[in-house]
């Protein structure tokens, strides 16, 4: 399937490769390309989860979720058994970025508190009281797409990007503006602009990611998914990730993609949507590769 849309990833390993530089960065060496860009098609109900190795898709959509519900305690997803973010929880990494004040767990107004209460202030993970002086970004999104007089509107940004409140979250945001667009009166678009992407584990994530957050707002509101663009600023491949790519995943056969079926009728509020909502049919996928990710 030589137009198979997965092919840009796997041409984005090999242009890495080829006219990539290698950086020393905060947590080891890549090679490192600055300027990257994809399209993934969602019409006719396509998810973009990745085929030439599998994509822990159910992991990827809790982590979604929890950032759809605002959520800061990674508490939250361990019980979930969802370890993305363990590293950075730890007590001795809060530390290592000038974090003596908070719990181990306490991720601080990462992702999904900047979507909903943008710049709200923070005390801890359970403190409540500030959280309506913020902005709820995502769900002024929805009421500007379910409005048929505003949904053409070019203004439709969801950004995780606070400058007032970098210090004090457990990482910067990686994947940190997202734009959404409506064609043809019901075509939901989203573009995402990634600041750093870690093409061997992060970047099939946050394809799958944004491609499940584009079919829910569309499903949410009367429309229909129609297209995921992808734009990575550092797009890079850590030293230890390059043999697994390189000899491995580039030269496996992307399956079709698979798609999504949602089940159960629309709830009243984007935050009350979990896995119960949708099944991924068809996913055909190529064997593990064993990478480790870096905190």
């Amino acid at each position: 399937m030589a137009d198979h849309e997965e092919h840009q990833y796997l041409n984005l390993i090999k242009q890495i490769m080829e006219s990539g530089t290698i950086e020393q960065g905060r947590n080891g060496n890549t090679r490192s390309l600055f300027g990257a860009h994809m399209r993934f098609s969602l019409a006719n109900n396509t998810i973009p989860l990745l085929t030439t190795k599998k994509v822990a898709f159910k992991t990827c959509f809790k982590e979604l979720f929890f950032f759809i519900r605002g959520d800061t305690d990674n508490k939250i997803l361990k019980d979930q058994k969802v370890h993305i973010w363990d590293a950075n929880a730890s007590q001795e990494f809060l530390q290592s970025r000038g974090i003596y004040n908070r719990q181990e767990d306490d991720l601080g107004p990462v992702y999904g508190y900047q979507w909903r209460y943008f710049n709200a202030p923070y005390g801890n993970c359970t403190t409540t009281i500030h959280k309506e002086k913020g902005i709820d970004q995502l769900q002024q999104i929805i009421d500007t797409l379910k409005n048929p007089e505003t949904r053409t509107s070019r203004r439709m940004i969801l950004t995780a990007w606070n400058p007032c409140q970098l210090d004090i979250m457990a990482l910067p945001p990686c994947h940190l503006l997202a734009q959404f667009h409506v064609s043809n009166g019901n075509r939901l678009h989203c573009a995402l602009y990634q600041r750093s992407g870690d093409v061997g584990l992060g970047v099939p994530f946050n394809i799958a990611s944004y491609a499940l957050l584009t079919h829910l707002i569309a499903h949410h509101c009367g429309l229909v998914a129609h297209e995921f663009v992808h734009f990575i600023g550092n797009a890079h491949i850590y030293e230890d990730h390059i043999e697994p790519l390189t000899q491995i995943q580039v030269h496996r056969t992307p399956h079709p993609f698979p798609k999504i079926q949602f089940t159960k009728d629309t709830p009243e509020k984007i935050e009350e949507y979990d896995m119960s909502y949708f099944e991924i049919l068809d996913y055909e996928y190529h064997g593990p590769i064993k990478m480790k990710m870096s905190a």
